[in-house]
């Protein structure tokens, strides 16, 4: 889908909404892929095996997956109208069952634990701005301050509070010894204030107060400083971790750490007015950001997190490749959006053949995860054989 976003402005085809596809390509994106790996992994890793035989986990998964292809097919027909309400509305719905059971049924004594029910409130608490959509749409309407921001509300808690610390508890319930309780703590608790302060900038692009950004700016230092703690906390362990690693893992983990050191810094540049200003109206720099964000960090931690468990075969030549091709594909998308980022805040226009260097380095992602599903189908097929 997003493939055919960027083939889309070189050869339009009026047969296709692109907004309808902007909305299929978002939703599956975010609930086909980063939200169904992360309910796996969860109920691999932290649901005791006694706990995760009950069928419910997999009656979830199902509904979930459900849901996903309703979204897949009603968003790029309607848009957001009944069916792709009712398919989101189904999701939400069942996330919540989710929550409680993951409340439920996991223990909350270690690091990585209190992490992931950190992540889990917030998925709860992310859906709160989906609520207000209606309100907002009744009384004040689509374009409103309001609408936009409970828009905001949503993708912020969710990217930054849910998606985010889940891959990180995913990641250190990789690490085999306890982590000081000092650095731990101190990141955590940072982090949670740092999300709900850095909350302030979205809200700042449609309510101007310079309150906001005084905010924002306490918000996005915290979040520093909380980084710095976990680096603090994962130090006296991470030459060891690397040791039992292939280069694979290597590069997802190191590729995913280096997204997230962009990411805190981009949000550290954003202090500036000039730069906060251009990071909203400059569309570049907005899609470069949530690619960091998905493709970057998150994927990045899980496709580490998938291979050293062999939960993707790591001997696979194909799973390697198609690894290759999609951080490559990766790498490259991102560099061009935010030089044609910066062709645009400095005045330049758009540079010369954007749009087909966007498409056909997109080609190196569509077909790094064709490669990949290849690997995990000719695995299967090895393992029905024998």
């Amino acid at each position: 889908m997003g493939l055919l976003l960027r083939f889309l402005y070189l050869f339009p085809l009026n047969s296709i909404n692109y907004n309808f596809l902007l909305h299929a390509h978002s939703h599956v994106a975010m609930l086909g892929w980063v939200y169904l790996i992360i309910y796996v992994l969860i109920v691999h890793f932290f649901i005791p095996k006694e706990k995760r035989k009950k069928p419910i986990y997999n009656q979830l998964f199902w509904v979930s997956e459900f849901s996903v292809i309703g979204m897949m097919i009603a968003f790029p027909i309607q848009g957001y109208a009944l069916f792709s309400i009712i398919f989101s509305t189904l999701h939400i719905l069942v996330s919540y069952i989710f929550c409680w059971l993951v409340w439920k049924d996991c223990s909350k004594e270690k690091s990585s634990q209190k992490l992931l029910l950190t992540a889990v409130l917030f998925m709860f608490f992310s859906t709160f701005g989906v609520w207000c959509l209606g309100p907002a749409l009744s009384i004040q309407g689509k374009h409103s301050a309001f609408y936009q921001i409970a828009i905001q509300f949503f993708l912020h808690f969710q990217f930054n509070g849910w998606f985010i610390i889940a891959v990180l508890a995913l990641f250190l319930k990789q690490f085999k010894k306890p982590f000081d309780k000092k650095y731990f703590n101190r990141f955590l608790y940072l982090l949670i204030v740092s999300i709900f302060l850095t909350f302030a900038f979205p809200v700042s692009w449609y309510i101007s107060n310079a309150f906001l950004k005084w905010i924002n700016c306490i918000g996005v230092i915290l979040q520093m400083t909380a980084f710095v703690s976990f680096y603090k906390m994962l130090k006296p362990q991470i030459y060891s971790f690397k040791e039992n690693l292939n280069l694979t893992v290597k590069m997802a983990y190191g590729l995913a750490l280096s997204s997230l050191f962009l990411k805190v810094t981009f949000q550290l540049l954003v202090l500036f007015p000039n730069l906060a200003e251009a990071s909203h109206q400059i569309r570049n720099f907005i899609i470069g950001f949530i690619h960091l964000t998905t493709l970057g960090i998150i994927t990045g931690f899980l496709f580490g997190i998938l291979i050293q468990n062999k939960l993707l075969s790591n001997q696979s030549y194909w799973l390697r490749l198609g690894i290759i091709f999609f951080f490559l594909g990766y790498l490259m998308t991102e560099v061009l959006l935010f030089l044609q980022g910066g062709f645009l805040y400095f005045n330049k226009g758009i540079f010369s053949k954007y749009y087909e260097s966007i498409f056909g380095t997109s080609i190196f992602i569509a077909a790094g995860l064709l490669l990949i599903l290849m690997s995990v189908i000719k695995t299967k097929k090895q393992e029905s054989i024998n």
